[in-house]
């Protein structure tokens, strides 16, 4: 399993909205919240999360050509919540602070 979080500022919603809209319709998802619109658990801006078990439907690649100027953190899900949202994380553009702390 995979967790991508898409990020997103306030002036960003409607692209944020446009890019789930789009992301409802991939086949490679298994699910998609919605968007909040606040910080929240290690993240340190709004975002959305998606969840998907791997990457066969190419939504990786599909993913980093639709975010536009959206920043977007992929991590596997294991029971070591920092290893994943850290050095096992890939980042589609540019990478964002992660609140460690709230992974101990």
């Amino acid at each position: 399993m995979y967790h991508a979080h898409i990020y997103f500022d306030t002036n960003q919603i409607n692209e944020a909205e446009r890019l789930h809209e789009k992301i409802t319709n991939h086949k490679g998802i298994n699910r998609i919240f919605p968007l909040v619109q606040r910080e929240v658990g290690p993240h340190s801006k709004p975002m959305f999360e998606v969840h998907f078990s791997d990457n066969k439907q190419s939504f990786v690649e599909w993913l980093d050509n639709e975010r536009g100027e959206l920043s977007v953190l992929i991590h596997p899900v294991s029971e070591d919540a920092l290893a994943d949202h850290t050095t096992r994380a890939v980042w589609l553009g540019a990478a964002l602070p992660i609140k460690t702390a709230v992974l101990l």
